[in-house]
């Protein structure tokens, strides 16, 4: 019997086909503009907050009037009563503003879900004021919460209620908390919508079927696929309510007295208006770090609890 014997091939050399050489430089090229934006306003500047945050400086006084002096700056900060005042105002302003702003707009976002008539009409005016500048927001509050003759207190009158709002070192604070609500309620409604969109349906459809409330399915589906964007909202909320400066410059200036003086007003005012930039700078760095620690908190809050974890 003969036995058939198969020569192996040969191996076949292969070449790379020539081509174009990866040009990473075009990537950068693309995102260039805004690297140095970043560069140029964030991470200079914040670079430079951290060293002068350790000095004393006094603008007037130009560059050559920086001294270092170490923690004194911090230790000012400990002894400052202005700044704990600040400080006491501000988490104040957080903590009544932004809970009751994620409620609102969780509210407001199951409510625009169900299929309303007009629904995208509704979605849009409901945004508008979290795209309208903030000097048409003060301008419309401050007519509307005029003491004599605004729309809120001729309502208000009816049930023999006056406050003086602005001109009020009681009302003034609690109507920058009303105008803070009203401007991002909108804006948590939408990233809500978006949310609700991606919510597990077969869920819903076991639970009908089982005959879960309306409230069992909220508590137990609704709820926990929520969570990360709530975390989100809270996070973002906190910081963009610590750092609230726009209307409070244009409406009280931190007064009457300083009764709306929250934490970055009081850092403008130690900076610009007082040319302390060292101790200026020494009360962002600490307010920075209050802000991470919270952030990192809330974060770490949430971890396990969201539907899909």
């Amino acid at each position: 019997m003969a036995t058939a014997t198969v020569a192996a091939a040969p191996a076949v050399r292969t070449e790379k086909a020539p081509g174009i050489k990866p040009r990473g430089w075009i990537g950068f090229l693309f995102i260039a503009p805004n690297l140095l934006g970043v560069i140029a306003f964030t991470l200079i500047p914040l670079i430079s907050v951290v060293v002068l945050a350790f000095t004393d400086w006094n603008l007037v006084s130009g560059l050559g009037g920086i001294t270092f002096n170490g923690i004194d700056n911090f230790v000012a900060i400990a002894r400052d009563p202005g700044f704990w005042h600040a400080i006491g105002l501000t988490l104040v302003y957080v903590v009544v503003s932004v809970p009751l702003t994620v409620v609102g707009g969780l509210a407001l976002g199951i409510a625009l879900n169900r299929p309303l008539p007009g629904r995208a009409v509704l979605r849009a005016i409901f945004f508008l004021p979290y795209i309208v500048n903030v000097v048409a927001i003060g301008m419309t509050w401050l007519m509307l919460m005029n003491p004599r003759a605004g729309l809120v207190n001729q309502v208000l009158d009816a049930f023999g209620i006056q406050p003086g709002w602005f001109a009020s070192s009681h009302w003034a604070l609690p109507a920058l908390i009303v105008m803070a609500i009203w401007g991002g309620v909108g804006y948590c409604s939408l990233i809500y919508l978006s949310a609700l969109q991606d919510a597990p349906r077969q869920l819903y459809e076991a639970a009908d079927i089982d005959g879960a409330s309306v409230w069992a399915k909220f508590r137990v589906i609704t709820w926990p696929s929520l969570l990360p964007t709530t975390i989100f909202l809270l996070v973002t909320l906190i910081i963009g309510a610590s750092q609230g400066f726009g209307l409070i410059a244009l409406i009280t200036a931190g007064g009457p007295g300083d009764s709306t003086t929250t934490i970055s007003y009081y850092m403008y005012q130690t900076g610009f208006q007082f040319y302390r930039f060292g101790y200026a700078s020494a009360i962002g760095l600490v307010t920075f770090v209050g802000v991470l620690v919270l952030t990192l908190l809330t974060w770490r809050a949430q971890r396990g609890r969201a539907l899909n974890e």
